[in-house]
Formats: structure tokens, C-alpha cells, sequence
């Protein structure tokens, strides 16, 4: 069985191949208990007629010998060629979703197939492993069967190979022939609805520093300038002069599409405790969300961890993204957090050194436990971005007693940023990411998603 393409149709292989190779050898090497049994007794009963000069007996040893012997050598030399497909649909789920695995088995001989028994190995994540036992097949038949899969972890996970049981009718024998290919399944993390949301902050990247809004910018944004003498009279942009009291033209250069970057910390000493409800799972599902609100709202986006780029992108620059807002584009950076793993790193200078080339667009940033000098790498990066928001986690409150103590407590961190510029958004365990997501905007809140005070976190949000 060939490899499918993620989200296209099946591929298909044979189990032919493999079945011609088998040696005389491995045929022995599927009788079953029944047919170790009367080979033995066959052998015992020889013998004993051997030394007994008993001739009825030695019929009945013969008979019982010669029978698994038998069915050994026609299960050896039955020629099946059986062509199986697998497709997944789909091929890509979220984090407690299902997917259907559909198989189909051809009989491409020219003879009738006996009694199939089929085995998909699946990692014991996804469910328990498939089985299927399939009637007769006449020549040129053809059977499908399907079951689901389910993981409630993210992740790559290989199906396959497809095993095919072949036994004689006297259960003496069984052979298994298996495909040679795997599919993978993508378990990407599970993403929520993101409500359209207002920034403020100033930025060139966001329109000469007014407030723009995340679901309206793209490339249909106007970018005008002031009147130079000799422009043409016919770029006048009427609608920009009447708001800002002067004459206005259009720009010469088109304007360029709303850029933003999404740091992930993926620190191992930012975030404590593990399983689905971790603080570092949080971050990976709520960075996910995140980038698919910004695709799907035409933004040119790219996925950044304190190691730097996490995700190839379409352009040399590393972002991704349709100015349609399609939200296939976000697939390659929704595979990299699949997969995303703790690093090593004791720093955020990875991501610094990325952003250090400056685009001017929004920085959207979830970090984990800070010290002093990530603090203040996290400073460098929020001026050489337009508007930067943070979501900040409490390791201690996520995961009480399961480390040391921060060097700076949260509270702290919170104030730390906002005086380098940061809107900074304090995240308490648990929380729905909507409600925290809505703060980002909230001008003058000072109170975490789900109530409780944030301590040190003073002021207006910025």
C-alpha cells in the first residue's frame, strides 16, 4: 500500500509481492496450535506403529502428519494479489475530534480468495487496533470497511501497515502478509473562535499610529499622504482629506498587507506541569487560535518560538498567509504545533534575533515564567514591532509547588512590560481564551479572565 497524500484520495498497493517472497520456511511458521498438535501426534503415532508393526496405525500417523503439511503447502503456493487503499478523512484534526480511516481491498488474481482477516496497527493513542474479517472474494471483488480515530493529544501519528491474515479452512495454517506503507495522521491543537478585536497602540505598520481593528485590515487599507506641489490632482484621496483637514493624495506604492508574528515560549523552565490541561498546552491551543483568526482576516502571519522561526513560510521573509483569508494557509504553522515540543533554551534570544530585522506589524506573544533579562529581551523585541500583547501564564498558580519560585513574581512581570510598551494580559489557570482575548482591548481593565485581582498590574492597558 502506497503512501496517501494528506487530503487527497487513496493510494493504492499491493500485498502480492510480498506474499511470493515467502519462504517454505515461513509457511511452517504459521501453523497454529491445531496444526502443531496433529503434526505431532502424527509424528507420535508413526513411530509408534514403527515399533509396534501396527499397519492401521501407522494409516491414522500418516494421516494425521500429512494433513497440516498440506494445508502449509497450499496456503504456500495460493497466489493472492490483493491491492489495498487507506484514505483518511481527514487527514488533519483537531485535539479531540474524530477521523475516519476508509480501506478498501481488491482481489486482482484470478482466483477467488478464501477467508481474510485484516489488522490496521494504529498507535494505542488513537483507539484500539481495527480488525476485520472479510468473506470470499470472488476474482476482480472488491470489499471496504472504515473505523474512526480519536486522540484527545496533538501530534504525528503513523497508520499502518495493513496486515492481511490468510488461513486454510481447516484452521491448520495461518500466514500474515502486510503492506509496506504508512499514512499519517495530523492531531493539530484544538482552536476557538477569536471575536473580532480593537487595538490601540502606535504603529506604522497599523495606519500612522490610529487604532486599527484586527478584522478589518488588509489590503484593501487605504494609505495616504500629505500634498506635495506637482502631484497629480487626480490621486487626491477625497475621503482622507475630509478626516484629517488636509489635502490628501493616495500613495504611489501599494499598500502592503497586515503583517503580525505569534511567539510561542516554548521554554521547558517557563511553564510546569504536564498532560492536556498543562499551562504549556494552553499556550500551544491559544497560539493556535490566534493564528487562524489572523489568517482568515488576510493578515500575513508567521509562527515564532524563543528558538526563532517554527514554521517555513510562502515568502523569503518566513510569514504565510492569504490575502483571502483562507484558512488552509495556517496549516503548515497549525503542523508545527502539532508537533511542538519544551526546548532547552535558557532565553528568549532566538525570537529577538528574528524579530530584530523589524516589520512593524503586531507582535502577539504568550509567555510563561520571566526573569530579569527576559524581560528585558522581551523589551527589545516590542520596539522593533507596531503593537505587541502578551499572555502572560502564572506558572506558580498553573501548577502550584511543582518548582522553584520565579525570581520575579507575577506581578512584577505584568508591570515590567507594560512600562517597555507591552499590553500585557495576566492569564489565571483555566481560562477561556475568548474572555482573554477580549481584554487584550479593554482599556483601563485591570482584572484577569475569570475575576481575582492581578497584582502589580496597574494602569490603563496600552
Amino acid at each position: 500500500m502506497d503512501d496517501a497524500h494528506r487530503g487527497s484520495g487513496p493510494r493504492a498497493g499491493t500485498a502480492g509481492d510480498a506474499g511470493d517472497r515467502g519462504t517454505l520456511r515461513a509457511a511452517f511458521g504459521g501453523l497454529t496450535t491445531r496444526g502443531r498438535s496433529f503434526l505431532a501426534a502424527g509424528v507420535a503415532a508413526t513411530g509408534c506403529a514403527y515399533v509396534l508393526g501396527q499397519a492401521d496405525l501407522l494409516l491414522v500417523g500418516l494421516l494425521l502428519a500429512v494433513l497440516p503439511l498440506v494445508c502449509v503447502g497450499a496456503l504456500h503456493r495460493t497466489r493472492y494479489r490483493v491491492a489495498g487503499t487507506r484514505r483518511l478523512s481527514p487527514s488533519r484534526v483537531p485535539a479531540g475530534s474524530e477521523a475516519r480511516v476508509h480501506l478498501r481491498v481488491d482481489n486482482t488474481s484470478r482466483l477467488p480468495s478464501g477467508l481474510l482477516m485484516l489488522q490496521d496497527r494504529v498507535p494505542y493513542v488513537l483507539g484500539p487496533r481495527p480488525r476485520f474479517v472479510l468473506d470470499r472474494m470472488e476474482p476482480g471483488g472488491r470489499r471496504e470497511v472504515s473505523y474512526r480515530v480519536r486522540s484527545d493529544l496533538r501530534g504525528r501519528y503513523p497508520l499502518g501497515p495493513l496486515q492481511l491474515r490468510l488461513a486454510d479452512p481447516f484452521g491448520m495454517c495461518e500466514l500474515t502478509r502486510s503492506f509496506s506503507a504508512h499514512d499519517t495522521l495530523v492531531v493539530v491543537p484544538r482552536t476557538q473562535a477569536l471575536p473580532p478585536l480593537r487595538l490601540t497602540g502606535a504603529a506604522s505598520g497599523y495606519g500612522d499610529g490610529r487604532q486599527r481593528s484586527l478584522a478589518q485590515a488588509g489590503e484593501d487599507d487605504v494609505l495616504p499622504r500629505g500634498y506635495r506641489h506637482g502631484d497629480d490632482l487626480r490621486r487626491v484621496h477625497w475621503r482622507s482629506t475630509a478626516r484629517y483637514g488636509e489635502l490628501m493624495v493616495r500613495r504611489e506604492e501599494q499598500p502592503q498587507r497586515a503583517r503580525a508574528s505569534v511567539l510561542l515560549d516554548t521554554r521547558r523552565s517557563a511553564f510546569r506541569g504536564a498532560g492536556p490541561d498543562a499551562a504549556f498546552e494552553w499556550a500551544v491551543a491559544a497560539a493556535a487560535s490566534a493564528l487562524a483568526h489572523l489568517v482568515e482576516r488576510g493578515f500575513a502571519v508567521r509562527l515564532l518560538t524563543d528558538e526563532g522561526g517554527a514554521a517555513p513560510g510562502d515568502g523569503g521573509d518566513g510569514f504565510t498567509g492569504s490575502a483571502h483569508g483562507s484558512a488552509e494557509a495556517a496549516g503548515p504553522m497549525l503542523d508545527a504545533l502539532a508537533v511542538v515540543e519544551h526546548s532547552d533554551a535558557s532565553g528568549l534570544s532566538g525570537a529577538h534575533d528574528v524579530l530584530r530585522g523589524g516589520h512593524e506589524g503586531l507582535l502577539l506573544a504568550f509567555f510563561g515564567d520571566l526573569d530579569e533579562e527576559q524581560v528585558a529581551t522581551a523589551a527589545a523585541m516590542r520596539r522593533r514591532s507596531g503593537a505587541a500583547v502578551a499572555f502572560v501564564l502564572d506558572g506558580e498558580a498553573w501548577a502550584p509547588g511543582a518548582g522553584s519560585t520565579p525570581s520575579v513574581p507575577f506581578g512584577e512581570r505584568l508591570r515590567l512590560l507594560r512600562e517597555e510598551g507591552w499590553t500585557a494580559v495576566p492569564v489565571p489557570p483555566g481560562a477561556d481564551l475568548a474572555q482573554v482575548w477580549q481584554r487584550a482591548g479593554q482599556p483601563g481593565d485591570t482584572q484577569p479572565a475569570g475575576g481575582g485581582a492581578a497584582t502589580g498590574f496597574s494602569g490603563g492597558w496600552s
